[in-house]
């Protein structure tokens, strides 16, 4: 554990004053650090002030909320988007709205954000593949009925890899919706980083797609949104969730269409990808790590990584997950604002520790 007054970016100072090279965290895009984006949150600021305090239901009605929700809908290529203030509220938003829209199955590892309150906890860890196949034999077996499918769009912990390509083929004869969230996938995958609503297969017209996520991962947006059809979108809008929650800052909002427009976005996504591969290449060979082609996290079994790193001044993530009672997890996490020579030297020490492991 490190006390730092300083948020971490390429590195992290230490209350003490060390500094180490900093692999960890979510903010892959760097964003949260970058000086572009924040001279553009600070014309944002000017415009929209620090916070809206008050209900999207009130009598005075920001123009920015509509326009990032039509961009994001038109980069997601859904019908419609709809923002709150963070993403576990999009998704806590979502689940409620879809509690009487049938049974809920749950895909190992799935987000407590997706999590409908008051149901027993999603499936035991396995395999991601291993459950589709389940699911499609029992959906096909079982009698006709409406069902909720939920599952995180990829692993971000232990990069197991997900295809979706069973979606194509769930059975007709049932309304069937298909919840992902894609908080880790938002601004880093599919085109143009718009995620895993750009990945999947054509859908059979009885399955509704609802993407649900967080804007603070990669984009650097403290946010959440709710992609989907316009008609689940009006129903969320109608919803307690909804009318009684603060919304996102419109500020953020703002310098977030902003970066997009300025392709702050697209060149960092170009960056970590080059980063990426990079890494990917000098330690593939060792057999250390699970990775899943194009994602900057790289996790290994191997926990004693983390000391050996920490000693040549590279912190890592890992820590126990979701509770302190959980398994530990550690990954190299990279991020935009690496350099060719951080990624070197990360590479570098992996593989000396390989070598005396």
């Amino acid at each position: 554990m490190f006390d730092t007054d300083h948020l971490p970016g390429r590195t992290l100072r230490t209350a003490a004053g060390r500094e180490y090279l900093f692999c960890s965290g979510t903010g892959y895009l760097g964003m949260a650090r970058s000086p572009a984006f924040a001279a553009l949150l600070a014309e944002g600021l000017a415009r929209y002030g620090t916070n809206y305090s008050s209900s999207r239901r009130s009598g005075v009605q920001l123009n920015i909320f509509a326009e990032a929700e039509a961009h994001l809908a038109s980069w997601a290529s859904t019908a419609g988007a709809l923002t709150v203030s963070s993403g576990y509220l999009a998704g806590q938003m979502a689940v409620a709205a879809l509690a009487g829209a049938g049974r809920f199955e749950y895909a190992p590892g799935t987000h407590p954000a997706a999590w409908l309150a008051g149901q027993a906890a999603p499936a035991p860890p396995g395999p991601h593949a291993a459950w589709a196949s389940g699911l499609l034999a029992r959906l096909a077996a079982g009698a006709p009925g409406p069902v909720v499918i939920v599952s995180n769009s990829l692993d971000p912990l232990r990069l197991e890899p997900y295809d979706f390509a069973w979606a194509a083929h769930l059975p007709p004869g049932r309304p069937t919706t298909l919840l992902l969230d894609d908080s880790h996938g938002l601004g880093l995958t599919g085109r143009a980083g718009a995620g895993v609503a750009t990945l999947l297969p054509a859908l059979p017209p009885h399955v509704r797609l609802v993407v649900v996520g967080s804007l603070g991962k990669a984009l650097g947006v403290p946010a959440g949104v709710v992609l989907a059809d316009a008609a689940f979108i009006t129903q969320l809008r109608g919803s307690p969730f909804f009318g009684a929650s603060s919304p996102a800052v419109p500020a953020y909002l703002w310098a977030f269409l902003a970066a997009e427009g300025a392709g702050l976005y697209a060149e960092a996504r170009q960056r970590l990808g080059s980063l990426t591969a990079q890494f990917a290449a000098a330690v593939g060979p060792l057999g250390l790590f699970c990775h899943q082609p194009g994602f900057p996290v790289f996790y290994t079994e191997a926990n004693a990584l983390a000391p050996f790193l920490e000693a040549r001044g590279i912190l890592i993530s890992s820590f126990a997950y979701p509770t302190p009672a959980d398994a530990c997890i550690t990954r190299v996490v990279l991020n935009a604002l690496h350099t060719v020579a951080d990624v070197a030297l990360v590479a570098s020490a992996c593989q000396a520790f390989a070598a005396v492991r």
